[in-house]
């Protein structure tokens, strides 16, 4: 989350803070108290560059999937008692994943004293033997509500968010519907109420909004659009002449594509509401390329429809949106003059506008490949549309779009990684979004910093975007199916590609088994990296890179140290947890093989994942018990996580032996875990 936030207190009073809870990351063996962050190492004969076989998700069919969530339903009370989950806790199975060793990630939601809770998913992964390996939590927080008796009445709490809703441009007058929950996303666990308010925002899009509030208080906590849509799209995009899986009956066709879970499409006629009329009609040749048949959108629609269905199925073997063979369906001339388009989960569809004067259908390509990945989004981590976990939603669609684009392999429309590049939503044929340098848009982030939470998610998505483009094709200036690249690192050193498909890779299992609703930039290199260590071993070329394309972007610190690779760099990788206002917790670094005294410029490269970082005090141990401070507690310092290379002049110490970093929070309510720290001895 972003450092907006602000208290008050007095000295030695403890503090609260409604902010974001950080990805807890992957946690290691539970008889380690179920400490984050750690990335399991691959077998020692992985092959290097190449997949781990063994930690390759199977392709399961519909009914393997259900036999596995089966199973998973009905172990949950146990593995929710084996994880130290309290008596009123209770798990949901919401997927599963299992990999060719036998491992088995289950997702779960959380119920307490019957209410769900929001922002209390988990992962499990659980080894063939039936053992526990290691737990991902969406919060650390301990649910423990003492009172589940709301102050401020369910009516109250509907008048507020209808008010918010109408101030979004609504015009509903009620609630769709209101129900009582655990709300654990930000800062400690409270009773609360989530109101969604239908209707239409003001610019016509269907409205789904979520309002928080607090039980006790009445204060707003958290608000999200559950309408998730690539705003500003304009131009007809047309895939030129393609092959439709279509259905006859008799002597007429339907766009009903039977090969991908039944997937139809539909055509609403400018309407806003149902499913309008199935494409029906005596020829099997759908539109004429332009307008002045509205056959045409409907055949780029199916199209697009079915290219997503097919990249995701042949490049990570997940069959449908939600893994379980089922298709969606697709609307096409959505409303008057609509200049969007949108997935929408409540209703498992995708929806087109026709644009501006109803000109130019938003029916290309990467839009149907980015909208529809909201909806593996959804149905996999549930990554929070605000804050970091919103960019690295948007920035998911925006990956996997580019995604669908490139296996396309389509003439008409070559793989790029710019976003709506044939909308020119601007009239001089810029596209919408760079992958290479976001913010050529204007207001897109290229790097991570403390307040990038604040943007508006279409922009604080730059983050990841720029961190998927390096990881693809590394820095510099670059051409590529003809379109001219040049993109820069924060650190001024360059970053060498892995190849889009093993990226793609990396960045699926990541989503699919690592990341939780409340992942943020911190927690996405965390997951990107054990995904990374799982399928190409941590010793790999392909684990350096996710490191150092983060680096690239202000997230964590390089493979090779704060010095790009000069010198000779001591890392600890492993997670330790930093208690919550308690004692002091050390992460250990062993020196070997450098001659003499430590230098005056010593690097020391710290990863600390942790809400409030101004309750943190750090100081670097020297092998003979000597503390060198790298950092003091601030009460003004209110935004999250600690990624610094510090100097410190160490020439009286020897280099060789153990050193230490640590690490102590010196106040209440915040808690996390150091992620990584490197020596580097110039």
């Amino acid at each position: 989350m972003s450092s907006s936030s602000s208290r008050r207190r007095t000295s030695h009073t403890p503090h609260r803070r409604a902010a974001g809870v950080a990805l807890a990351g992957v946690a290691a063996l539970l008889a380690a108290a179920v400490q984050a962050g750690a990335a399991s190492a691959a077998p020692a004969d992985a092959p290097a560059g190449r997949v781990n076989p063994a930690h390759a998700a199977l392709k399961l069919s519909p009914s393997q999937r259900a036999e596995l969530m089966r199973d998973a339903s009905a172990d949950a009370s146990g593995t929710a008692a084996a994880i130290g989950l309290g008596t009123q806790e209770k798990l949901v199975v919401r997927d599963v994943v299992k990999d060719a060793d036998g491992t088995v990630h289950t997702r779960y939601e959380r119920t307490y004293a019957g209410l769900p809770v929001l922002g209390g998913d988990l992962i499990v992964d659980t080894a063939k033997s039936g053992a526990t390996q290691r737990v991902i939590r969406a919060t650390n927080a301990s649910l423990k509500v003492p009172d589940l008796t709301p102050d401020v009445s369910k009516a109250a709490a509907e008048q507020k968010a209808v008010a918010r809703a109408k101030a979004l441009g609504s015009s509903k007058s009620a609630a769709d519907s209101s129900r009582k929950v655990i709300w654990a996303a930000t800062g400690k666990p409270v009773l609360a109420y989530e109101t969604v308010v239908g209707g239409l925002q003001d610019d016509g899009t269907p409205n789904e909004l979520h309002v928080i509030t607090d039980a006790a208080t009445g204060q707003k906590l958290y608000e999200y659009q559950g309408i998730e849509n690539a705003t500003g799209v304009g131009n007809t995009q047309y895939s030129g002449q393609v092959s439709l899986t279509t259905t006859q009956s008799g002597s007429t066709y339907t766009l009903n594509d039977g090969a991908r879970g039944g997937h139809k499409t539909y055509n609403l006629n400018h309407g806003t509401s149902g499913t309008g009329s199935l494409f029906s009609q005596s020829s099997n040749t759908w539109g004429n390329g332009s307008t002045s048949n509205a056959a045409t959108a409907g055949a780029d629609a199916h199209y697009g429809a079915a290219t997503t269905w097919d990249f995701y199925k042949n490049t990570f073997g997940r069959s449908g949106i939600r893994n379980d063979g089922v298709g969606a369906y697709s609307r096409v001339h959505y409303g008057n003059a609509y200049v969007n388009a949108f997935w929408d989960d409540g209703c498992f569809c995708m929806t087109y506008g026709d644009g501006s004067g109803n000109a130019d259908p938003l029916t290309s390509l990467d839009v149907a490949g980015h909208e529809m990945s909201h909806g593996v989004t959804s149905n996999t981590a549930g990554l929070n549309y605000s804050g970091e976990s919103g960019g690295l939603n948007e920035a998911t669609s925006d990956i996997f779009g580019t995604g669908v684009e490139f296996y396309a392999n389509n003439s008409s429309d070559v793989g790029d990684y710019l976003i709506g590049e044939k909308i020119d939503i601007n009239g001089d044929g810029t596209p919408l979004r760079y992958m290479d340098k976001p913010s050529k848009d204007g207001g897109s982030a290229d790097y991570w910093y403390s307040g990038v939470g604040n943007k508006d998610v279409h922009y604080s998505s730059g983050v990841a975007n720029h961190f998927f483009y390096l990881l693809s094709e590394g820095s510099g200036a670059k051409v590529i199916n003809g379109v001219s690249y040049n993109s820069p690192t924060s650190d001024g050193l360059p970053v060498t590609g892995i190849g889009r498909d093993k990226a793609l890779q990396i960045w699926y299992k990541a989503l699919t088994t690592k990341f939780t609703s409340t992942t943020n930039y911190a927690g996405a290199r965390t997951g990107t990296l054990a995904a990374a260590g799982e399928l190409y071993g941590t010793s790999s070329a392909e684990y350096a890179a996710v490191q150092d394309a983060w680096a690239a972007v202000n997230v964590g610190s390089r493979s090779g140290g704060g010095g790009g690779g000069d010198g000779t760099s001591f890392e600890n990788g492993s997670n330790v947890s930093i208690p919550d206002n308690g004692p002091a917790v050390t992460s250990s670094i062993t020196v070997s093989g450098v001659s003499g005294n430590a230098p005056s410029d010593l690097q020391v490269s710290v990863d600390i994942v942790h809400t409030w970082r101004g309750d943190l005090v750090i100081d670097l141990v020297a092998p003979d018990g000597t503390a060198y401070r790298l950092k003091n507690s601030s009460y003004w310092d209110s935004a999250d996580d600690v990624h610094e290379t510090y100097t410190v002049n160490a020439s009286s110490e020897t280099a060789n032996g153990t050193w230490k970093l640590k690490v102590q929070d010196v106040a209440s309510y915040d808690t996390g875990y150091i992620d990584d720290w490197k020596l580097t001895f110039p």
